[in-house]
C-alpha cells in the first residue's frame, strides 16, 4: 500500500477513494478517516488519522510513499492541523504530499486563502516532494441553494456580475486521481477551474429553464443577505462568510480561465446545467 488518502469520508475524498478504486488495484492505496467505522463502506482498507493527534497519524502514514492531503474542514484551525499531517509524513518517510489548495492561493482576497497559502509554505520547507491542487469553487456551493431557491420563488445573493468559473466536486476528484496515478506531478502548481464560468443571474437562468419556473436572481446588500441566511437557519458564523465570499466573486476571485483542470483530467468539466439537474433531483 503506497498512496494513502487524508478525509477519506468527506464528500471529495469519497469521490477521490471511487476513482482510484476504477484505476488501482485495492492493495495500492488505503482511506484515512478520523472515525473508520464511517469508512467501511469504501471497500478499501482504512486506518485511523485524526490531525489533531499526531501519534493516529504516525501509525496512519506508515509505509506510504505518496499521501492526499485533503485540507482540513475547520477553518481557523487549519494550519496546525495540516503542520501535524505534513511533520508525521516527514517521519513516516513519505515521498510525495499531493495537497487540495485554493485557485489562486497566492494573491486570491478570499478569506480562505491564508490558511492554504501558510499550508504550501510549510510543504515547500518540508523537503518532501508536492503537487499543490489548487481548486476552484465547486459548482455545488451554488447549487445546493437550488431547491430553495425555487420554494422562495428567487436565488439571491451578493455576487453581482461576478463570473463564476466552478467545476462539480467530481472533477476535482478526478484530477486528484489523475495526478496520484501518473507521474510527472511532482513540484507542479496547477491552477484548477471550470471550463465555462457563470454568473449567479446565469445559474437561476438555468434553475428556471430546468423547473420550469421563473427564478429570478436578486443581487443583494450584503447585510440583507446576511439577514436572509439568518433568518433561513443559516449559523451566523456562516450567514456572515457566505455574503463576503460573494463580494470577491463579484470582484473575480472565482474566475479563472487557463483550463488546466480539462487538461488534467482528459475531459471537459461537468457542464452547470449537469450539476443544475443533479441538484434539483436530490
Amino acid at each position: 500500500m503506497n498512496i494513502a488518502i487524508t478525509g477519506a469520508t468527506g464528500q471529495l475524498g469519497r469521490l477521490v477513494i471511487e476513482g482510484l478504486r476504477a484505476t488501482l488495484p485495492a492493495d495500492r492505496f488505503i482511506a484515512l478517516a478520523r472515525t473508520p467505522a464511517k469508512a467501511a463502506d469504501l471497500g478499501v482498507p482504512v486506518r485511523a488519522a485524526d490531525y489533531d493527534r499526531p501519534d493516529t497519524l504516525d501509525q496512519a502514514l506508515a509505509g506510504i510513499d505518496t499521501l492526499l492531503m485533503i485540507s482540513g474542514s475547520e477553518v481557523g484551525r487549519r494550519v496546525p492541523q495540516h503542520r501535524n499531517v505534513i511533520d508525521a509524513a516527514r517521519r513516516a518517510g513519505v515521498h510525495h504530499i499531493v495537497y487540495t489548495s485554493l485557485l489562486h492561493a497566492d494573491r486570491s482576497t478570499l478569506s480562505l486563502a491564508p490558511e492554504h497559502l501558510e499550508t504550501e509554505a510549510l510543504l515547500k520547507a518540508s523537503g518532501l516532494a508536492v503537487t499543490l491542487l489548487r481548486n476552484g469553487w465547486y459548482t455545488e456551493n451554488y447549487t445546493a441553494s437550488a431547491r430553495q431557491a425555487l420554494a422562495h420563488g428567487a436565488l439571491i445573493g451578493s455576487a453581482g456580475a461576478g463570473r463564476i468559473a466552478s467545476a462539480a466536486r467530481a472533477d476535482y476528484a478526478a484530477a486528484a486521481v489523475a495526478v496520484l496515478t501518473s507521474t510527472g506531478h511532482e513540484g507542479k502548481t496547477y491552477e484548477l477551474a471550470g471550463d465555462a464560468a457563470w454568473t449567479l443571474a446565469e445559474l437561476a437562468a438555468e434553475i428556471s429553464r430546468q423547473s420550469g419556473k421563473d427564478i429570478p436572481y436578486r443581487d443583494l446588500p450584503v447585510a440583507d443577505y446576511t439577514a436572509a441566511l439568518v433568518a433561513a437557519g443559516v449559523p451566523v458564523p456562516w450567514a456572515q462568510a457566505l455574503p463576503a465570499l460573494d463580494v470577491e466573486a463579484a470582484k473575480g476571485a472565482l474566475f479563472d480561465d487557463g483550463h488546466a483542470l480539462s487538461r488534467l483530467i482528459g475531459r471537459p468539466t461537468t457542464p452547470l446545467r449537469v450539476s443544475v439537474a443533479s441538484a434539483l433531483q436530490d
